[in-house]
């Protein structure tokens, strides 16, 4: 008998699903008759079907609703890691998206979804993996009914659904749209508004840095190529929202980071971006040797300890 984790979808979750308004489209699926999602672990390997959410192959469309309604935002805080979480919700379903929740800030995420603005999460979203905390993901799915998890295929982290660049994630009448910025770590995406106003980058692009390259799997050399075909080439006023800011900043604008980014803008090289990384000689981070497991797990705590 198949054991399924915490982090994957369970039957009530389906039957919850069957009455809700959102889907996931992905590219790049062949011969499927239902929408399929392939979850695994280092425990099991198994397919859960859900009808009701839409696999798209890569020549379809993004959904389409005019006028779209308009967008609940909201930028949140957490202080030690200095990890920015970011709510998005359509204002007419009041489906809404979570992106980098935070396990020690679980407590507030839910007062402001369920009692303040009263919304249903559909997706708890991870950019990757993280090594400086825990994400929120596994608590939020204990406390909401048919809330999702979601994060690459690349990071080789749990989660109910694994994505990829281009797949696309609906909530309500909006959407987002993955890119694959790779090199910060393996397994790293940035989210696209569906109107390219706006986008959440994670650790590839901080506001005037980026993330680190030196464990997880990174490089400079790919993150360098990730920056610049995938972030770089948004509209020059699309909004950068990263997932850590160190010094008070809440976001920047793609133009400006093309300007003046000390690492990534300003014409570097790829030569002299490898060179400033390679050259950083940064402290081993503190929690990565909690944080990173724990992640592995979509934020659920381990059985064995």
């Amino acid at each position: 008998q198949i054991q399924t984790h915490p982090c994957q979808l369970q039957p009530t979750h389906i039957s919850h699903i069957h009455n809700k308004t959102f889907s996931i489209y992905k590219k790049q699926k062949k011969n499927l008759n239902q929408s399929q999602f392939i979850f695994s672990n280092k425990r099991n390997f198994h397919t859960t079907t859900a009808t009701t959410m839409t696999v798209l192959r890569n020549n379809e469309s993004p959904p389409t609703t005019t006028p779209k309604a308009k967008l609940g935002f909201r930028q949140l805080f957490e202080g030690v890691s200095a990890t920015y979480t970011y709510l998005l919700w359509d204002t007419l379903t009041k489906e809404a998206v979570l992106i980098d929740p935070v396990d020690t800030e679980v407590k507030r995420d839910l007062q402001l979804i369920q009692d303040e603005l009263d919304l249903t999460l559909v997706y708890g979203i991870n950019t990757h993996a993280h090594a400086d905390h825990i994400t929120g993901t596994g608590l939020l799915k204990q406390k909401l009914k048919g809330m999702s998890s979601v994060i690459s295929k690349a990071s080789g982290a749990d989660a109910d659904i694994h994505v990829n660049d281009g797949d696309i994630i609906v909530f309500g009448s909006r959407y987002l749209v993955i890119r694959a910025t790779p090199g910060h770590t393996e397994g790293c995406l940035s989210y696209v508004l569906d109107d390219e106003s706006r986008v959440f980058t994670g650790d590839a692009l901080l506001i005037q840095g980026c993330g680190r390259t030196d464990f997880q799997g990174g490089s400079p050399e790919t993150l360098y190529e990730s920056v610049h075909s995938q972030l770089f080439t948004l509209p020059d006023d699309c909004v950068v929202y990263p997932a850590h800011d160190y010094k008070g900043r809440t976001s920047s604008l793609i133009k400006d980071e093309k300007a003046s980014n000390p690492r990534l803008g300003s014409d570097k090289t790829k030569e002299e971006f490898v060179h400033i990384m390679n050259n950083l000689n940064l402290s081993y981070p503190k929690k990565i040797d909690v944080a990173v497991p724990a992640n592995m797990r979509c934020g659920v705590p381990d059985p064995e300890d």
